[in-house]
């Protein structure tokens, strides 16, 4: 039974159809856009040229460990600069990194990562499909999963692939030498992780490897296996890392700071409507396709303006026009017009309680963390109750029949007190 079939994904693995190539410069001027660095941009060019004189798609590699279900905008950068390769006639080789998922990629990480089972990486695995294709084209993806060839290698392979690399060249990496600086363990097996990931570069054959600036030293790896093994090495095209919504640290779900592919399409407006503003152009950079000069066009308008035209494009790239518009007349209903929405959360107390604001915030809200957040945003004249703002924490709750409660920008609660 295929691969494919175990995992129950319905990706196809097709061969993508030859069509006339844009000249190589053209192709690079694209492919430019929005990276951090090409290693090398000469070779890549060199490769362009080639491919457009024989014919023949590159083969452009993006691997994924399938450690969590939801895909965010994060990984949306690269998704998106895999689409450009589509456009311009490649190859992409959309690698799920079943194998290396039950490993762990140690990248960036202060502390071992935990392993996933065999069954949590199927049940991600399926849900990339609704994902991954409101990006990529599904004619010209090939998918595969590197079980099908790590899964096969004995004892002795792993053990001559780790004579390829050195504990010294591995502790150069700031996330190993701060761990063993710090007397953090590391697992052998974290040390295999980017051997593996280079090694997938070897059997797929790959031309291109996209990838964050934090996967950079897996990426030159893989180009050194490869002309130890015989081939020409693969370029490396290296991402920006996208700040998430706080516009410090980069989006993950574990810091509650993502926009996922799969919030709904009010959801992901509303979310990139509270970008701040100095973050809305990397986002405009690197999940957009308009110019440089229609960008800076619109740093001269106002702030919110540019805001809407972004949350309106990136809602409709992935939700649909139809759906984008209904999201924006949403968000202007809620936010713009300070409109309290019908179908506002119903939250229910008793009218005899005997509760201060501070108490009645905590209880009521679902988005504010904490009791210390929640003072905050009271002091801050960022709660009111029927239009009436709400600044005494330890204030009496104003207690009626029903009561229209707003908290912070975005949370909306009709409370319904009952004797």
């Amino acid at each position: 039974m295929s691969r494919l079939a175990v995992y129950g994904v319905i990706f196809r693995n097709r061969s993508v159809s030859v069509l006339s190539f844009q000249d190589p410069e053209s192709q690079l001027s694209i492919i430019k856009r929005g990276t951090s660095d090409i290693i090398s941009e000469a070779e890549l060019l060199a490769k362009l040229k080639k491919s457009a004189d024989k014919n023949i798609p590159l083969r452009i590699k993006a691997g994924f460990d399938p450690t969590a279900p939801d895909l965010h905008l994060g990984h949306c950068v690269l998704l998106r600069k895999l689409r450009d390769f589509q456009d311009l006639g490649h190859t992409v080789l959309f690698l799920i990194g079943d194998f290396t998922a039950m490993i762990g990629d140690p990248s960036g990480r202060s502390e071992t990562r935990p392993a996933l089972s065999e069954d949590e990486v199927k049940a991600n695995a399926r849900t990339y499909e609704r994902q991954v294709f409101k990006i990529l084209d599904r004619e010209k993806t090939e998918v595969v999963f590197n079980s099908d060839w790590l899964g096969k290698l004995s004892a002795a392979d792993l053990i001559r692939l780790s004579t390829l690399e050195t504990v010294a060249r591995m502790l150069e990496r700031d996330d190993f030498s701060n761990r063993y600086a710090a007397g953090t363990s590391i697992y052998i097996s974290e040390f295999m992780y980017p051997l593996i990931q280079a090694y997938d570069s070897v059997h797929m054959k790959s031309d291109v490897e996209f990838g964050g600036t934090d996967q950079t030293f897996n990426i030159l790896l893989g180009r050194q296996l490869q002309k130890h093994f015989g081939q020409e090495p693969q370029i490396a095209i290296l991402l920006p890392i996208l700040p998430g919504l706080d516009g410090v640290r980069k989006m993950s779900k574990s810091y509650g700071n993502y926009i996922a592919v799969d919030d709904t399409a009010v959801d992901m407006y509303g979310k990139v409507m509270s970008l701040p503003d100095d973050v809305m152009w990397l986002y405009y950079e690197l999940l957009t396709r308009r110019s440089e000069e229609k960008i800076e066009a619109l740093k001269k308008g106002h702030p919110m303006d540019a805001k809407k035209s972004l949350a309106t494009e990136l809602t409709a790239w992935l939700h649909g026009d139809k759906n984008a518009k209904a999201a924006a007349e949403d968000f202007d209903t809620k936010f713009s017009d300070r409109q309290f929405p019908e179908d506002a959360r119903e939250f229910v107390l008793s009218a005899a309680e005997n509760i201060t604001v501070l108490d009645l915030v905590v209880m009521a809200s679902q988005k504010t963390p904490s009791r210390k957040e929640a003072k905050r945003l009271i002091a801050q004249g960022g709660v009111s109750a029927d239009g009436e703002k709400l600044t005494d924490a330890n204030a009496p709750a104003p207690v009626r029949g029903e009561l229209e409660l707003r908290i912070g920008k975005k949370e909306f609660v009709r409370v319904i007190f009952k004797e």
